[in-house]
């Protein structure tokens, strides 16, 4: 094409005094697309050949070569270099006093090998379907080896789980919404946490179920409280997050899961249990699912622990009778797992990338925490040192609304109580360490939660 060969390799002109210089080389790409020296698709030069030109590390401009794809001037082609993009995709913004803490995402990590890493994981999707995997459907529930994968992927937390009882689901949603399709129908009763996850709020609306608050403290959810639901309304199933919950952070104990499965057993009530952060821990409790096999549906979504756009979630169902039953109840609703993404998780999982994402994404959510556990030292925040959300009670001056519009007004986004609470909201916010663009943004963001917390709701307005 054109514009992919060089008759004069670029080499842009730097100010080497005027911060780093990835940064520099990164705004030198920008500025001369802008300016016509450089021409949409054209292809850059070779990293070492341009340190080799500017007399710098390699390193340095793998990392400005980096940050310019990050902000959506370049591309990188698999074994044929980097090129300005056709379509110079919109820049992201720098740290400017907008982050958002609303979204609760991985934190990117900064890691250019396991980033090409990826991008070669999904290249090679070619030599394993060819054009069979773009032109036919596949078999609904997942092919024999993304079953295989999903069994890998979950036996360091469920070593009997067997891939005759797994199926590849279009998500956590995809999958709770092929279990409820099974358990429940309209206008039956389900218990859950009286703070839960939004998703199956409006899951349990769209299906018309009738959602029963259990009672929680600063472990989770109390047996004893579930069981006095079990008593009072005969609720369907209990739907839980027991490790890391979602917005509260807690882990459930170790006793509190065996009596939770054991009140469970008692009322012939089945668990379905979120298990949408147990792969984060690097010392994890027993699932529900490995505590009772006989009687808990267990979704392991990929979005928290690898990448919110696979969308592909392993639902290990009780037996192989259900799992033929929630086969066909997917075929009805969803159809199938995009086959293409879940050949990136089957690829990924085979090669050991998957290991390497989820300790890339554990290693920045506790350097993220670290951040959280200084700038609000003092406060009544509640965090787990492997997760990457915060739940903040405010303190008694502060009235939610009050604190989320003073946020917002500050360029900060966050979520506050209603949107997970079963019952009366409390005065709280979640606040998602990983969706701010990086370290310094989220330095940004909470300290302006800080001073907030410490200035009150009568304090002058905050200047960010």
């Amino acid at each position: 094409m054109p514009g992919d060969t060089l008759t004069q390799p670029w080499v842009p002109l730097l100010d080497r005094a005027g911060g780093p210089l990835y940064l520099a080389i990164a705004e030198a790409i920008g500025t001369d697309l802008a300016a016509g020296r450089l021409a949409p698709g054209q292809r850059l030069p070779p990293q070492r050949s341009l340190a080799q030109a500017l007399g710098i590390d390699f390193t340095t401009v793998s990392r400005a070569y980096a940050e310019a794809a990050r902000r959506g001037l370049v591309e990188g082609r698999v074994g044929q270099g980097t090129y300005v993009r056709r379509r110079a995709a919109a820049p992201l913004p720098a740290a400017s006093g907008l982050v958002d803490m609303s979204m609760n995402l991985p934190p990117r990590f900064a890691d250019l090998g396991l980033e090409a890493r990826l991008w070669e994981g999904i290249a090679g999707l070619e030599q394993d379907g060819g054009m069979p995997l773009l032109l036919r459907y596949q078999e609904p529930g997942g092919s024999g080896r993304d079953r295989a994968a999903g069994q890998a992927w979950l036996a360091p937390r469920l070593p009997g789980a067997e891939a005759a009882r797994l199926l590849l689901c279009p998500g956590a949603q995809g999958a709770l919404l092929t279990v409820f399709s099974l358990l429940t129908q309209p206008g039956d009763a389900v218990a859950a946490e009286a703070l839960t996850y939004p998703g199956f709020r409006a899951l349990a609306a769209h299906l018309g179920l009738r959602l029963l608050p259990v009672a929680m403290d600063r472990d989770g959810l109390l047996p004893e409280a579930f069981e006095a639901v079990c008593r009072s309304e005969r609720p369907k199933a209990l739907y839980c997050t027991p490790t890391l919950q979602n917005p509260t952070t807690a882990t459930l104990p170790l006793p509190r899961r065996e009596a939770l499965v054991a009140i469970a057993r008692r009322h012939g009530v089945p668990i379905v249990e979120d298990d949408a952060y147990g792969a984060l821990p690097a010392a994890p409790l027993p699932p529900l699912a490995a505590l009772a096999p006989d009687s808990v549906f267990h979704v392991a979504g990929l979005a928290k622990s690898l990448s919110p756009a696979l969308r592909i979630a392993y639902l290990l169902l009780p037996d192989a009778a259900l799992t033929a039953r929630a086969a066909a109840a997917l075929r009805a609703t969803a159809g199938l797992a995009s086959p293409l993404t879940a050949g990136i998780a089957t690829r990924w999982i085979e090669q050991g990338t998957a290991i390497a994402i989820r300790d890339a994404v554990r290693a920045e959510a506790a350097a993220r925490q670290a951040i959280l556990r200084e700038a609000l030292s003092g406060q009544a925040v509640a965090a787990d040192a492997e997760g990457f959300h915060a739940w903040l009670p405010l303190p008694a001056a502060w009235q939610r609304q009050a604190f989320l519009a003073e946020l917002r007004a500050a360029g900060i986004g966050a979520v506050a109580s209603d949107a997970f609470a079963l019952g009366p909201p409390p005065e709280a916010l979640r606040l998602g360490l990983g969706a701010a663009e990086g370290r310094a943004a989220l330095r940004q963001g909470l300290a302006v939660v800080a001073r907030l917390l410490r200035r009150g709701p009568e304090g002058p307005q905050l200047v960010v």
